[in-house]
């Protein structure tokens, strides 16, 4: 085997070629991330390890907005395993195809269960995290997400009830997966 092919199937993060968001190749720490073998996700749409059709069309835009500019995009999102459970999992992602980002990219994910623990929340309460730990405040969020900046100080709260955090830092440490 070349050294080339034994370091995309072994290494240490999962990989997946993506064509148009259909997984195309993937290696051995990709199908154990989100359960069976590499040959189980050979032409099946990621879709299908979004939590939602929702967080697969709004993280979608999102991705494909930032690789259009830089031809990388990387987040921090829930995602469904195989078997249905949701988990944290860190992704990035390169373009091969500047010219229409999705077309072909090599995509690489880390799952953060270990460090981060899922509470069940909403899609908003999501949302809402995810632009926290940006950095955005309260009225950024309202801006991008077309809200009030009272309403996503109310999820804020929420929060940092389920989080048992006192404090945004707090929050956000939790959150990120940073030690306390």
């Amino acid at each position: 085997m070349p050294i080339r092919d034994l370091a995309f199937d072994h290494a240490p993060v999962g990989l997946a070629v993506l064509e148009n968001r259909i997984i195309r190749l993937c290696n051995l720490q990709f199908a154990e991330i989100f359960g069976g073998a590499p040959a189980d996700y050979a032409d099946v749409p990621l879709a299908r390890y979004y939590p939602s059709i929702e967080d697969y069309r709004r993280i979608g835009a999102r991705g494909l907005s930032a690789m259009r500019e830089t031809g990388r995009y990387d987040d921090e999102r829930v995602m469904k395993r195989g078997d249905g459970r949701l988990f944290w999992c860190r992704v990035r992602g390169r373009s091969l195809t500047p010219e229409d980002p999705f077309k072909r990219g090599i995509w690489s994910f880390a799952d953060l269960s270990d460090e981060r623990p899922l509470v069940q929340l909403t899609q908003r309460e999501r949302e809402v995290a995810i632009l926290t730990c940006r950095g955005m405040t309260s009225k950024e969020i309202g801006l991008e997400l077309g809200l009030s900046y009272r309403t996503v100080e109310v999820y804020r709260a929420r929060l940092l009830e389920k989080f048992q955090a006192r404090k945004l830092a707090e929050l956000v440490a939790k959150l990120s997966g940073m030690p306390l």
